[in-house]
């Protein structure tokens, strides 16, 4: 059986062998470029590159290529002709959220804007946030618990960033942002797994069976991380026993807010729908008004702090008060819901391979140095020539970023293929690879959808 789909997969026209074969030698290519950028010669120190004005001046350039990429797209109509949804979070607005935190979180290590490091932590927190989040909401409709899944998330997730960790000899926790999202991933599959059998083994109702098993997690989180066992890390590095420790609960959290998810999708329907325009107008401005009291809330009592070493050990529990705030205000109305900036959902949807080319092509040398392509953009040069350099850079950056994003889903698609075959599945024609946040977020919980599990096994 084996032999056979390993022929069978040989001979695909699309995600086999030749495929595979093609993509590694695109993916070779780049950690070439990779590397030749991490060595590059002449660089200076990031830290002679600290320069906050610029961090401003490139996040407001930012802000006017968001308002000209910025469309509305109204909302579809309901299942069976009903008043259409209010979809909050589906995949164009989550890409447009990682894409602007990204964007920030890479100019900040660039310009060593050091004052801002509790907001990057959030960003960093709200990353691993939606691991959970985004997963839950998979299996929880999908109830997908398939080696094929596993395989196709552990490859998008690590394959590439594997890679660049072994030929680059760079230690992989100087991209701990990886193995925070596998484990969150690995966390989020298991506990679904947990719930789906607490109610088709037990009989337990949906909500009893999900909060159970969310419950479940949350107590293996607090016996790991709250007890001396959190120092089972230190045998991996000092680096992700801090790393960790700062996200114990982020992808937690981010299941809970997938548990809730079809009941905040019903109260969205109810106060920004089209039954009334009077509910939905106060509900705008309540929702605006309550968003930025979270996050005023987050600053006045835990982000004002100057020393991070003071504010690490509370960022875990607190993180969540700006992430909630920012989704109320990004969604406090209709129309907001139906919006979505293009350049950011590009950005967004390469922030995998941005976050870990950035070390070696954006900076070079680990990210500890800024390379010189331009002439006269040394640590001494002007601010022009200097801008003209990170552009130059940039470039490169974000077009490698772009071919590794498309060679690694090439990978993907082409594994999971293989496995299939091997296992002598059918309909290998079309792998779904990306989790999560699609247009239908609102209805991805299977209590709202109305799907009991009698209708999926007749599916």
């Amino acid at each position: 059986m084996s032999l056979a789909g390993l022929k069978s997969w040989s001979a695909q026209e699309k995600n086999g062998l030749k495929d595979f074969c093609l993509a590694q030698a695109k993916v070779a290519a780049i950690l070439a470029v990779a590397h030749f950028g991490n060595i590059y010669e002449p660089a200076y120190p990031r830290n002679d590159n600290h320069a906050p004005v610029m961090f401003w001046v490139v996040n407001a350039i930012l802000l006017v290529l968001t308002l000209v990429t910025w469309s509305h797209k109204p909302s579809s109509p309901g299942r069976g002709g009903g008043p259409p949804r209010v979809v909050i979070l589906g995949r164009e607005q989550t890409e447009e959220w990682k894409g602007w935190m990204q964007w920030a979180f890479i100019f900040y290590h660039y310009y060593r804007v050091y004052y801002v490091y509790n907001e990057i932590r959030v960003f960093v927190s709200a990353y691993v946030w939606m691991t959970g989040f985004g997963n839950f909401l998979y299996f929880d409709k999908k109830a997908d618990f398939s080696i094929e899944r596993f395989v196709s998330m552990i490859l998008r997730i690590n394959y590439f960033p594997l890679l660049l960790s072994y030929f680059l000899t760079v230690p992989l926790e100087l991209y701990y942002v990886v193995p925070l999202h596998t484990t969150g991933f690995i966390v989020t599959m298991i506990t679904c797994y947990v719930g789906f059998l607490f109610e088709n083994k037990l009989g337990w109702s949906y909500w009893k069976s999900r909060t159970a098993a969310v419950g479940l997690s949350l107590l293996a989180h607090v016996l790991f991380y709250e007890t001396s066992a959190v120092n089972f890390l230190l045998l991996f590095s000092k680096e992700y026993h801090f790393r960790f420790q700062s996200d114990k609960y982020s992808a937690w959290m981010g299941m809970a807010c997938g548990l809730l998810w079809g009941k905040i999708g019903e109260y969205m329907q109810w106060a920004h729908g089209f039954e009334n325009d009077s509910r939905r107008q106060k509900a705008t401005i309540l929702q605006f008004f309550a968003g930025v009291f979270l996050i005023w809330i987050w600053y006045a009592l835990f982000g004002f702090m100057q020393d991070k070493y003071s504010y690490n050990p509370v960022h875990p529990y607190v993180f969540i008060l700006p992430v909630i705030g920012w989704l109320m205000i990004r969604n406090c109305s209709r129309y907001l819901t139906e919006c979505h900036s293009s350049v950011l959902e590009f950005l967004g949807r390469n922030t995998l391979e941005t976050y870990v080319l950035q070390f070696h092509l954006f900076m070079s040398h680990n990210v500890q140095y800024i390379p010189i392509v331009v002439p006269g953009s040394g640590p001494d040069g002007t601010a022009r020539m200097k801008f003209l350099n990170m552009l130059l850079c940039g470039s490169v950056f974000v077009t490698m970023a772009v071919w590794a994003r498309k060679n690694t889903v090439v990978t993907q698609l082409s594994v999971v293929d293989l496995v299939k075959n091997i296992r002598g599945a059918v309909d290998t024609s079309s792998t779904e690879v990306v989790p999560a946040t699609k247009e239908e977020t609102v209805e991805l919980t299977k209590m709202e959808s109305g799907m009991s599990d009698v209708d999926k096994t007749s599916k």
